[in-house]
């Protein structure tokens, strides 16, 4: 009995020994799994904060892509804006250059029919004037020759051979318009005799000698100097005067071919 009661006292007193045993086994193991705990803990701590600093790298370079996206977008439209606005100057300057093609092909045109125009225009002065009163032949003669020589140079400019023929043509018109008196030889009974001529228009050609002695006018029928009487001695006179600007303009007596008398009249 005695060993049964030291027995049970012994595996009383193992127990709590036992039990101590177990807890400090287990406090041991506890702090083990707790420190790798914490290194496990620390090392994704570690590698969360490497990854989020991965995270703000790649972010940065996001938001700077992004960035310049938006600024090649912009870029993007205003050359779009630039290219429409130089198209558009693009297509007026063809429109022009169209235009200019067409002009020139009409002044080729022009050109082609002018040409032939103005020569036709030198014919007909060269005609008139050896049909007209013999007044000014040599100044008017050089003028239809500069004139043909014009025509023949490759230098001169269509235009500017067009505004010398317009120009001839407006100078022989000018003289049916005006009154005038020069001093020039003509021949008189054979012989070279300084008179003043005196022009009116086209309608009459007469001269007086310096003394007033001879008087006579241009025959247009017979193409020759003729005297006249001395009934046109003053008129003419009178006439040289206003020519000259010495006198005040006045109605004269002039004499006229007239054709169906074959005679000479006054005007």
């Amino acid at each position: 009995m005695t060993q049964d009661l030291v027995h049970q006292w012994s595996r009383k007193l193992l127990l709590p020994f036992t039990i101590l045993a177990i807890v400090g086994c287990g406090f041991v193991v506890a702090q083990a799994t707790f420190d790798d705990l914490f290194e496990v803990a620390k090392g994704l701590n570690d590698d969360a904060i490497a990854s989020q600093a991965r995270i703000d790298e790649v972010e940065s370079e996001r938001s700077g892509m992004f960035n310049d996206y938006r600024l090649t977008l912009k870029q993007i439209d205003g050359q779009r804006v630039y290219n429409r606005q130089l198209q558009l100057v693009v297509n007026k300057q063809l429109d022009k250059i169209a235009e200019l093609k067409q002009s020139i092909e009409g002044v080729t045109s022009i050109q082609r029919e002018i040409t032939p125009l103005m020569l036709r225009t030198i014919e007909a002065l060269e005609q008139f004037v050896a049909l007209d009163l013999p007044f000014l032949l040599d100044e008017r003669l050089e003028r239809l020759d500069k004139l043909r020589a014009l025509m023949n140079n490759p230098d001169v400019a269509v235009s500017e051979k067009f505004s010398q023929v317009l120009r001839a043509f407006q100078i022989e018109s000018e003289y049916g318009r005006t009154i005038e008196a020069r001093s020039m030889e003509i021949e008189l009974d054979g012989q070279d005799t300084t008179v003043d001529v005196l022009r009116i228009g086209r309608i009459a050609l007469m001269y007086q000698t310096a003394d007033g002695k001879k008087t006579g006018w241009w025959n247009t029928n017979t193409d020759a100097w003729e005297e006249l009487d001395n009934s046109f001695t003053i008129p003419i006179r009178n006439g040289i005067k206003i020519a000259n600007k010495q006198m005040s303009q006045s109605l004269i007596r002039i004499p006229l071919f007239l054709p169906e008398t074959s005679s000479a009249g006054e005007a």
